[in-house]
């Protein structure tokens, strides 16, 4: 068989020919250009295709770190992550009310999302301030005589000595105290001669005989000592004087033996340092938490790693003008006496500023500035952030007055990504509930 060509064929032939094979040379052309110019669109960021039977939309790329970050072209952030694909059917069963999101849980863990429940418990607020200790007011006695007299004998002879109480201090000789005692006998003496006497003379010698021990003991001389003289029934020339209470000699009168006394002429202050007193300070806006009886406790830098407990014994009825402070005033036990006037201490007080409340911890509240925002965990990616309305804030927690129950999921870290996530989509919703109503 012969082959044929195109000069093979007649002139009209031929010339039908070239122009079908032109016309298939543009079309290919025109689809090669269109293809090439929708690359191009695409890489400089034009506008997604449209979608097709069977494909989902891709509406946009979000930054798997940053929700509010999102690009129109797929790309990798800094760490080298891809950008996170979003669809427009998936934007619209995430969030078909606009609060809700539903983030991969792979985007969960890397951006390290965690979740605490919601508990009912008493809320406490750390109120922290210094002081010094002082002694206990009330515990410091100051011995004196009632009667003149001279100091014949001193049993404690030096600032600072520990005694106890009825432990003798000093002897003193005085006139009236002799005189007294001879007035005494002679009352019993008089008692015993008239035991056969009318009932009338009786009574007469039995009131002078409690005149006399009245006397002496307001002169403070203990029923002891009346007694041990009654029993002997002879004067003494000098009596004993014994310590009001235990405690530590913080003052003694100088050349206090041989020195003639006056009544109230001070020979001995003595402090009982079982019970210190503590003085501190809180401001004005604390004050509502504390009252009388409120425990605290106490760190001394004296003992590194030890906490002594006070409670608030008095509230000073005025506050400071210039410091807007008032004044504490706490008892602090102090049994085996380590503790010493002037120490410097730190105070903290834990008072519970509300009871059986709903609380969150403070890091899990969004603060906006118009509105105060949680982000709840429904479990399996979902995400659902809620305002609500707080109430007082201590130790790291915030009271929930509205908004919250005990036992609903709350984030505590990431949840500013997850609540732009929200907005985002809310924002996409809009947009397409727009596009739809047009």
């Amino acid at each position: 068989m012969s082959k044929r060509n195109d000069e093979d064929l007649p002139g009209a032939g031929r010339a039908r020919l070239r122009r079908v094979l032109a016309n298939i040379g543009w079309i290919v052309t025109g689809v090669l250009l269109t293809i090439l110019m929708r690359s191009a669109e695409e890489r400089a960021g034009g506008t997604v295709p449209a979608s097709t039977p069977g494909r989902k939309t891709v509406l946009f790329y979000r930054n798997p770190m940053n929700a509010s970050i999102t690009s129109p072209v797929p790309m990798k952030d800094e760490m080298g992550m891809d950008y996170i694909a979003v669809y427009q059917g998936e934007a619209e069963a995430a969030a078909p009310r606009g609060t809700s999101v539903i983030i991969d849980p792979s985007v969960v863990q890397n951006m390290n999302v965690q979740v605490q429940e919601v508990r009912r418990q008493d809320l406490t607020r750390e109120i922290r301030t210094v002081g010094y200790l002082e002694y206990d007011q009330q515990k410091m006695v100051s011995l004196t005589t009632k009667y003149p007299g001279f100091v014949e004998k001193v049993y404690v002879n030096y600032v600072g000595e520990p005694v106890r109480k009825g432990q003798a201090l000093f002897e003193i000789y005085s006139p009236e105290l002799v005189q007294t005692e001879q007035d005494l006998l002679s009352a019993l003496e008089f008692v015993r001669k008239l035991k056969d006497a009318p009932e009338d003379a009786q009574r007469r010698a039995r009131a002078l005989v409690a005149a006399a021990r009245a006397r002496l003991g307001y002169w403070d001389i203990g029923p002891a000592q009346i007694e041990r003289f009654e029993q002997t029934g002879e004067v003494f020339r000098t009596l004993s004087v014994s310590a009001p209470s235990s405690g530590i000699v913080m003052k003694r009168a100088d050349g206090l033996e041989g020195m003639a006394v006056k009544p109230g002429m001070e020979l001995f202050h003595i402090a009982n340092l079982s019970l210190l007193w503590l003085s501190v300070e809180v401001f004005e806006d604390q004050l509502g938490w504390l009252k009388i009886g409120s425990a605290a406790d106490i760190a001394l830098s004296y003992f590194p790693g030890e906490t002594f407990t006070g409670r608030v014994r008095f509230v000073e009825p005025q506050v400071s003008e210039k410091t807007r402070t008032v004044p504490l005033r706490l008892e602090v036990p102090n049994p085996d006496g380590r503790l010493r006037s002037g120490m410097y201490a730190t105070v903290r007080f834990h008072p519970v500023v509300a009871k059986g409340a709903i609380v969150v911890p403070s890091l899990a509240v969004l603060r906006t500035g118009e509105r105060n925002l949680v982000v709840l965990s429904a479990g399996e990616g979902r995400f659902e952030p809620r305002e609500v309305s707080l109430g007082s804030e201590g130790d790291g927690n915030t009271q929930v007055l509205a908004g919250l129950q005990a036992g609903d999921k709350v984030v505590t870290s990431a949840q500013f990504l997850i609540d732009s996530e929200s907005n985002l989509r809310e924002a996409i919703q809009k947009m397409i509930a727009a596009k739809s109503g047009s």
